[in-house]
């Protein structure tokens, strides 16, 4: 595979043009890999980003992207977080830890739910294209926006939960510590680490919270993948605001989307679902941490710090103006605390750590989703920033999974598909 020369400072245009070449590189038939070696899977908001990325330059390969994802639909309406159409043995946990029992096989949770947002735009870019794939791919979101909150809300309450800290996309997040620290991890089977191999294991999980990964996969998978049991019984459960964000904005995108298909059921089932999201806002929320934060369901205590998704509420929607002014103020606070924004958790907080995944780093897609929320009420010197420290970091360091926000160096995989697809879609300065 070519490599990002940085010898040399590469224009915007030949930045362009080597995104565009990375998502090529990528694909494997209808659907594109993350990266190379890390991750040799399909995986779901990966995907989704990619189609958004697609949409640049070829709009039915970004819908067919799109349509591969939905493949591995279970019957339940779940959107699984990974799809495995082969067995490759460089990661792990394959297809046979998760045995899902599903046909393409797939892993056992979802991921956040990006979709309908993301299909909105691909119909906007040309809607005459995009009806007839809009009409087909309409009734397998609906499906797995009701698996939402259905099988992910407890019982009595609001909030969207995470099953597992892979459900959220932000694996290793200080938000799960608390958490995680209450599943026993004894008597998994033994195990051998994979994506140590291909990364540095300083920007990896550490092997103490494999194990606990690996416990509830387990659970998962002796439960018979019973999501509506493993929410209300299971050793995990934590309402993530990163997730409920995303949901909360994919909901109202995919009511705009019953209203040009004349569905008036779906239309009128989307609206009994927003009609929850003040509760959920109101569960997340911290008056402690002036921010919106995890919150254990199991014991009801919140995370102890800011992630960069407690932002995400401009995203959703989401505007409270006793409250903005707090999250603002937190906001402001982060921003000026590193040269490149927006750490994934507080840089001043204890559990800060610049390289390890999703402990500090900047993550172009979290920045692009957060600036787009930030934009629309108002707030576009924060967005701004948040754009041109994205468009800084890939210029001086490439394609790479996520960075550091000290100095802006890249970490994790490199060639990454979202990455170059948020640089396509938002961050270069040929699409303004």
């Amino acid at each position: 595979m070519k490599t990002q020369n940085l010898e040399k400072p590469w224009t915007d245009v030949e930045l362009d043009q080597r995104a565009i070449a990375i998502l090529r590189e990528n694909e494997w038939g209808d659907y594109t890999l993350p990266t190379w070696g890390l991750y040799p899977y399909q995986w779901n908001w990966d995907s989704m980003f990619v189609a958004l990325g697609f949409s640049e330059f070829d709009l039915d390969r970004a819908w067919r992207e799109v349509e591969t994802l939905f493949q591995g639909q279970w019957n339940n309406g779940m959107a699984a977080h990974i799809v495995f159409r082969r067995d490759d043995p460089s990661y792990f946990p394959g297809p046979k830890i998760w045995n899902s029992g599903q046909n393409p096989p797939t892993s056992g949770c979802s991921q956040p739910p990006v979709a309908a947002t993301i299909v909105r735009d691909l119909y906007e870019a040309d809607s005459e294209v995009g009806l007839p794939w809009l009409k087909m791919i309409f009734p397998k979101l609906m499906a797995w926006h009701r698996w939402f909150h259905t099988m992910r809300v407890i019982s009595g309450g609001s909030a969207i939960a995470v099953t597992h800290p892979w459900e959220s996309g932000r694996d290793n997040s200080p938000d799960w510590d608390l958490a995680l620290s209450n599943v026993d991890p004894s008597g998994i089977a033994p195990y051998e680490r994979r994506d140590i191999e291909h990364v540095d294991p300083a920007m990896r999980p550490t092997n103490e919270e494999y194990d606990r990964y690996l416990k509830l996969v387990e659970y998962g998978r002796e439960s018979g993948w019973d999501h509506a049991h493993i929410t209300r019984e299971g050793p995990f459960a934590v309402a993530d605001p990163g997730v409920s964000f995303i949901l909360m904005r994919s909901d109202k995108d995919l009511l705009e989307l019953a209203k040009i298909l004349n569905a008036e059921d779906s239309a009128k089932e989307i609206k009994s679902w927003l009609y929850h999201a003040e509760e959920a806002t109101d569960y997340l929320w911290s008056e402690e941490l002036g921010a919106y934060a995890a919150r254990d369901l199991r014991t009801d205590e919140h995370a102890s710090g800011v992630s960069s998704v407690a932002f995400l509420s401009y995203y959703a929607g989401v505007s409270t103006p006793r409250r903005d002014a707090k999250l603002q103020a937190t906001l402001r606070r982060i921003l000026k605390a590193t040269r490149f924004s927006l750490p994934s958790f507080d840089p001043e907080h204890p559990k800060f750590d610049a390289r390890r995944y999703w402990r500090g780093p900047v993550w172009a897609i979290v920045n692009y989703m957060v600036a787009r929320g930030l934009s629309e009420y108002g707030f576009e010197r924060e967005a701004r920033k948040l754009q041109v420290d994205t468009r800084a970091a890939i210029r001086e360091s490439g394609f790479y999974e996520y960075f550091n926000p000290i100095n802006g160096r890249g970490a994790g995989g490199n060639q990454f598909a979202w990455t170059a697809a948020i640089w396509l879609a938002w961050a270069s300065p040929t699409t303004e």
